[in-house]
């Protein structure tokens, strides 16, 4: 509960789509359009059990424009009794771009690259992968989705730095207002697109070299979806400023024993946790 000298804030519920067939498949996904695997529709559906059972309810649910992304909101929606809630897709939302790795084996291309040379592709803020050959971006603002973007904003790659400049446009403009109206927001979304709004990011590469402002100090609402191990807090607002866009950092590297107790499911300090890939949600203050 909010104290009387508490600024007004809403709640931004951070959820990374479930599994997808990309997923499955151990493949980049990227910007191809590969819908939810089974097992993946089941994981929203817990999803959407777990965000009920903390008492959230969203009045606003925000999407990328992939399909794994926009059927992860609509079961949630639906098991919540909510499919009316307004819904806004964005491009920007998108998951990062991986070029010429799209659709290409996670474990071979680390095999092929060694794992150094992989993991700083995957990890550093700068680093890109080869980018797609000349006719996929054609191929791309051929499709009807992305008619309307200029050609420059269809990216032919993408490093973790240029996702972020992505992405905060999209925090500033539209869940910002939102949140200072305390309103409750579902962000269904990717992975990496998800990641610069988590200022629970902790861990050894040099991603918070970024530049974003800092994540404020004052109280607010946590949700924590362990389905992609992401943290996210919706920023207080302030009459003058509005909410400030958390800093990018890396995930968190869970223990041995973390893991374990995500994989059998488990209540630890105030958190639910639930099975590994399924999503579980909990509310906290921050300092």
């Amino acid at each position: 509960m909010s104290g009387p000298g508490d600024p007004p804030h809403g709640t931004l519920i951070l959820l990374r789509h479930g599994q997808s067939e990309a997923n499955a498949a151990g493949v980049f996904g990227g910007w191809a359009d590969f819908r939810l695997s089974p097992h993946g529709e089941a994981q929203a559906a817990d999803a959407a059990r777990l965000i009920a059972g903390a008492g959230l309810l969203p009045d606003e649910v925000h999407t990328s424009l992939l399909h794994r992304s926009i059927r992860t909101a609509q079961i949630v929606t639906d098991r919540l009794d909510r499919s009316w809630t307004p819904v806004r897709r964005t491009w920007r939302l998108n998951e990062r771009q991986y070029g010429a790795l799209t659709g290409r084996s996670k474990r071979r291309m680390r095999q092929e690259a060694g794992a150094e040379r992989y993991e700083r592709r995957r990890r550093s803020l700068h680093a890109v992968p080869p980018p797609l050959s000349d006719d996929r971006p054609a191929l791309l603002r051929a499709d009807t989705r992305y008619a309307a973007l200029p050609g420059e904003s269809i990216p032919p790659v993408e490093s973790f730095a240029t996702l972020v400049a992505r992405v905060t446009p999209y925090w500033s403009d539209v869940l910002a207002p939102s949140l200072g109206r305390r309103a409750t927001l579902l962000v269904a979304a990717h992975g990496n697109s998800c990641g610069p709004w988590s200022p629970s990011w902790t861990g050894s590469t040099n991603r918070p070299s970024a530049r974003s402002p800092s994540p404020p100090r004052n109280r607010s609402s946590t949700v924590w979806v362990p389905d992609c191990a992401r943290w996210c807090r919706a920023a207080p607002t302030s009459p003058r400023t509005g909410p400030a866009p958390p800093r990018p950092r890396p995930p968190p590297r869970a223990t041995p024993d973390e893991r374990g107790r995500v994989r059998r499911g488990a209540v630890t300090r105030g958190r639910v946790t639930a099975p590994h890939d399924a999503c579980a949600v909990s509310r906290s203050r921050a300092p």
